[in-house]
């Protein structure tokens, strides 16, 4: 029979090893199962309280996008998103939350200086909706919720810091629905996730966002594969923008430029102004030298 001293040293290794196994993060991720390293830690050390119920883990996750998955959650994790920036305009940034449809086992609140404020039910994390709030509204706390069988539980979801255009909602994925100005037309170009001419083919109707199929003749650029090619030699794209369902676009005649972010493998639009407007606003420009990118318009 092993000596204490001896079942002590042993169950130590054996936790460090299984943290290894069952832990992992990065600045952009992370993933744990504290449950396992926790049961293996009692039952090798002789420790049987469940002060654990109350454990609090902190993790710091510094990345623009990524992923957490809480396997088994017990106890609690406080979640600080943060930038990898010192600059001043990191403080305007949302966070936003897509939960995966399978995820359960915990609520998820905001902490801001230790007062809570729900933001997700266990069930509501089912629906795999995406949630968005500001940065200064504090860091996420996921507690577990008390069952008798967790072996199934798994909490998961993506997330995303999102730069909103000056007037929008920080609480919605979406840009206000007001036509840009010819200063934030002229900025779009140079920093949305996709830049594109083309027309609107049909407008559905969803239960909170406008889907919206464009035909697409040029693509200047797009940040992922949201707009996929027709193929042939008249090289066309097609593919479908997002916008709140309180904005009521129509299909409409003429070509537009659209503007606007992908979120979690979604285009949203923001700037879509028509194209010969968007051209006399870009050659008055050019003109003036005031132009902040360039856009082939031949």
């Amino acid at each position: 029979m092993l000596s204490p001293f001896l079942a002590y040293l042993l169950s130590a290794v054996l936790l460090c090893r299984i943290a290894r196994s069952q832990y992992s993060s990065d600045q952009c991720s992370w993933r744990g199962r504290w449950d396992t390293l926790l049961k293996a830690f009692r039952l090798f050390s002789g420790l049987t309280h469940e002060g654990h119920t109350r454990d609090v883990e902190q993790v710091y996750l510094r990345c623009a996008q990524g992923f957490l998955e809480w396997l088994y959650p017990t106890g609690a994790i406080i979640v600080n998103l943060r930038p990898n920036t010192l600059s001043p305009a990191a403080s305007l940034l949302s966070v936003c939350i897509k939960p995966s449809k399978e995820s359960s086992g915990t609520h998820i609140y905001l902490d801001r200086q230790g007062k809570l404020r729900l933001l997700l039910h266990e069930e509501d994390q089912a629906e795999g909706r995406v949630h968005c709030f500001s940065i200064q509204d504090g860091a996420l706390f996921i507690e577990a919720v008390p069952q008798r069988d967790i072996s199934r539980k798994i909490t998961a979801f993506q997330y995303e810091l999102v730069n909103h255009r000056p007037g929008a909602d920080p609480q919605s994925l979406s840009a206000p629905c007001q036509p840009c100005t010819d200063a934030e037309v002229l900025l779009a170009i140079c920093t949305s996730d996709f830049v594109a001419r083309g027309s609107i083919l049909g407008v559905a109707e969803e239960e909170d966002q406008t889907s919206v199929t464009v035909s697409l003749s040029r693509l200047y650029r797009q940040k992922t594969q949201v707009f996929v090619s027709g193929g042939g030699r008249a090289k066309r794209w097609t593919g479908f923008v997002k916008m709140p369902r309180q904005c009521g676009v129509k299909p409409g005649e003429g070509e537009f430029l659209f503007t606007g972010t992908v979120r979690f493998g979604e285009a949203w639009l923001n700037c879509a102004p028509r194209y010969k407007d968007f051209l006399r606003v870009y050659q008055d420009a050019q003109q003036q030298g005031t132009n902040p990118c360039h856009v082939d318009t031949d």
